[in-house]
């Protein structure tokens, strides 16, 4: 039987923090949707919308926001999930490995007969529970709102649009994790985690400008996500390519634990 004790490890000594953004998720998603009649689904609203330069409604990702789907994905899976699930990736990628490497743990950890390749494997497996446990929580409060706030979203695409936000934090979580196998440092495992979901964010935004700028979605990791619209259609939603995150990312894990076998740790 494996015992992953690292594993083990890593889920009790952040299950603090995991109840803290689970708290965080509910807030937002219970500040939001129930709004929406009042917000999403009010005809000023629209007229407001209409006002607005078409540019810049895309940008937001604004255009559906008259309707549940679009208002959910627009308010929270688009926008207030990602930086909440992104912010708790990148913190917890971060720690994985650069975070204990500075603190000097890392080495005493490693000195007791765990191999590096094990290490890297459970935080990483840590990391991917922890993201889950999230997008449950999410899941189960949207479809206790879908009713009371008038959403009319399809039940089974709601988990479809939580794995697709999954997939996209996690690449986030994963990059920070295999920038700190590979240089210890955590203020650069730190950017690379923000800094993909920046970038991935702006990529769609600009390629929602027009048609010749569309081919910028096909590097967006955001729009590989949220392209189908899984939360209208489901994961089989044509124009999304939500799996692709989960693959980039087993590839960074497959750098780190290389990375993390070659390199001489600080003392």
């Amino acid at each position: 039987m494996m015992r992953l004790p690292l594993f083990r490890r890593a889920l009790s000594d952040s299950w603090r923090s995991l109840l803290g953004w689970s708290i965080g998720i509910l807030a937002a998603l219970l500040l939001y949707l129930p709004l929406f009649p009042a917000i999403g689904g009010n005809a000023d609203m629209r007229k407001l919308l209409d006002s607005l330069p078409p540019e810049l409604v895309k940008t937001i990702g604004y255009e559906q926001i008259a309707t549940g789907t679009g208002y959910t994905q627009s308010t929270f899976f688009g926008l207030m999930g990602f930086v909440l699930f992104t912010i708790a990736a990148t913190a917890w990628g971060t720690a994985a490995i650069a975070g204990d490497e500075e603190s000097g743990s890392l080495e005493l950890t490693l000195a007791h007969g765990v191999g590096r390749t094990q290490l890297v494997l459970e935080r990483a497996a840590a990391l991917l529970t922890r993201l889950g446990a999230l997008a449950v929580v999410a899941t189960i409060a949207i479809l206790a709102l879908n009713g009371p706030s008038g959403l009319d979203i399809h039940p089974a695409h709601i988990p479809a649009a939580a794995a697709a936000l999954l997939g996209l934090t996690l690449l986030s979580g994963m990059a920070a994790l295999c920038v700190g196998a590979l240089t210890g440092r955590r203020s650069h495992a730190t950017v690379a985690g923000a800094g993909i979901a920046v970038v991935s964010y702006a990529l769609n935004a600009v390629a929602n400008q027009g048609q010749d700028l569309g081919w910028l979605h096909g590097w967006s990791p955001y729009h590989w996500a949220f392209g189908g619209s899984p939360l209208v259609n489901g994961v089989g939603g044509a124009g999304g390519s939500l799996w692709l995150n989960y693959a980039v990312s087993a590839v960074l894990l497959v750098i780190a634990v290389i990375a993390l076998n070659r390199r001489d740790l600080k003392n």
